[in-house]
């Protein structure tokens, strides 16, 4: 491991939980904004970067059901439909690529890091 592999990871150790998912969310959005404007170079990476999307909203759905979960129902309940949305917007996609069709599940990933980093709202 060279040192700023190393580095990185401490970075991520420090981190509370939603800090990492906020940053994990706007870096797959950044991968889907980055596959829609460059559609006809990317669009091989397509079945990619939907199933690292996908990966990432599997976990988030999948924290929103353990016991320890600190969420309150409804935002879990929010985040859980949330997933079966993305999760149905990608079958669609895979079945009807089209670059437009990434905008919904890039501004639901940045609305969602933005919540979860607290812009607007004071972190404890």
């Amino acid at each position: 491991m060279d040192h700023s592999q190393s580095y990185s990871q401490v970075q991520v150790s420090g981190l509370k939980q939603t800090e990492l998912e906020s940053r994990a969310l706007v870096r797959t959005a950044g991968a889907l904004n980055y596959l829609k404007e460059h559609w006809e170079e990317q669009q091989g990476e397509l079945s990619e970067v939907l199933e690292k999307n996908r990966k990432l909203w599997a976990i988030l759905a999948s924290a929103m059901k353990e016991e320890d979960c600190p969420q309150p129902l409804e935002i879990k309940r929010n985040i859980l439909s949330l997933a079966v949305f993305v999760f149905q917007r990608t079958v669609d996609i895979l079945a009807n690529p089209e670059p437009k069709k990434l905008d919904v599940l890039i501004n639901i990933n940045m609305n969602l890091a933005k919540g979860l980093s607290g812009d607007g709202v004071e972190n404890k």
